[in-house]
């Protein structure tokens, strides 16, 4: 039934016909609009990642290379930062907080190093300290390789488990036939570490011979979203399909979700990558959009401002240029909608901890979502 639904839906990206997982579940324009964006940033290019201090500013990562202390309505650039393979997709990009870091004061960064002995960049993660407005104590934890003079799908996305586990996401640097499924390369995987960059000693391909120890999932394409569970604690990403075929999935240890064995979406010429969309051993999709919103940012909603929205997923839609609310039973959307509908290409969401959601639009700056009565 699932190849019949794909096959149905190559034809229909030609035609410009949209099909879900759901194919009557189609995001819709709210009739009224129920949040007022008030732009709290502005002047920002690519701006990719978003960290909240405990002292109320935000940090803020833009692609081209540049972290931006935000406090008090004033911006500051951040000195100390690490050179950054600027291509393409490629760049400064992703910020966490580790999760004790009132005590610790570590901060987790993601970007695309031109760091190793072969020409170009691969993703890598790092974590400082923020003193003042300089980074010190500066630490490469995993720099992925080898390098490729490639510009595409790099990642790359940071979460925290409930256990102090750091997770990232690493693209397969447009290789496809090469990386995602070899779990002795870098790349088209999501990640497992402790926070100091040790290897889990029951990471699933850890003491296996030749394999890339830090390894939790392989088969993944490009995930540029992730976020944890409020309830479950289970780690979720989304990720950029083709032509077609993004998709959310739940993180599983040792799991394969597929790419490019399987998918629902096409080559971008139009051309089938494959008839399936399901095999033995590949883990399915908790959702996919056809035609690709090009998905980035990824937030769980828990706050009180938004009671209506308890409980479910936002994702920002890069190629239609609006903010995805995603209605959740569980692990099953049961409705999507279209928010900020033209606002620009939405990079990044994030629930800050004064409960309202932050959105990074390229181009224009962060906008906080502040509830309509």
């Amino acid at each position: 039934m699932r190849n019949s639904i794909v096959s149905l839906c190559f034809f229909g990206i030609i035609a410009g016909f949209s099909c879900a997982q759901d194919p009557e579940n189609k995001a819709e324009t709210p009739h009224t609009a129920s949040i007022s964006p008030e732009l709290v940033v502005d002047g920002l290019q690519i701006p990719w990642g978003m960290a909240f201090l405990p002292d109320g500013s935000m940090l803020i990562t833009e692609k081209a290379g540049t972290l931006i202390h935000f406090k008090d309505g004033q911006r500051t650039e951040v000195v100390g930062v690490p050179e950054v393979y600027l291509r393409g997709q490629g760049g400064l990009l992703d910020l966490e907080l580790h999760p004790d870091y009132d005590q610790n004061g570590w901060i987790y960064m993601s970007y695309a190093s031109p760091d190793g002995p072969e020409k170009g960049g691969h993703t890598a993660i790092a974590r400082a300290r923020l003193q003042g407005n300089q980074l010190t104590d500066f630490e490469v934890l995993y720099k992925a390789g080898p390098n490729t003079t490639r510009g595409q799908h790099f990642g790359s996305r940071l979460e925290f488990d409930a256990e102090g586990y750091l997770y990232f996401t690493i693209g397969e640097r447009g290789e496809r036939d090469v990386n995602p499924q070899d779990i002795t390369r870098d790349g088209g995987k999501v990640y497992r570490l402790h926070a100091d960059g040790r290897i889990p000693a029951d990471n699933p391909f850890a003491g296996q011979a030749g394999a890339r120890e830090a390894l939790y999932t392989y088969g993944n394409r490009n995930p540029q979203g992730m976020a944890r569970h409020p309830e479950t604690g289970a780690i979720w990403i989304h990720e950029h399909g083709p032509r077609g075929g993004d998709e959310i999935n739940i993180v599983k240890k040792g799991a394969n979700y597929g790419w490019p064995l399987v998918t629902y979406g096409i080559n971008y010429s139009g051309t089938p990558i494959t008839d399936q969309t399901e095999m033995p051993g590949v883990e399915p999709p908790v959702h996919y959009w056809v035609p690709s919103i090009a998905p980035s940012g990824m937030a769980f909603v828990t706050s009180f401002r938004y009671p209506q929205w308890h409980g479910d997923l936002m994702v920002g839609s890069l190629a239609f240029q609006y903010l995805e609310h995603l209605e959740m039973e569980g692990t099953r959307v049961v409705k999507r909608e279209k928010l900020l509908e033209g606002i620009g290409r939405v990079r990044n969401v994030r629930q800050g901890p004064d409960g309202y959601l932050y959105v990074a639009v390229e181009g224009k700056g962060i906008y906080k979502l502040v509830p309509v009565d």
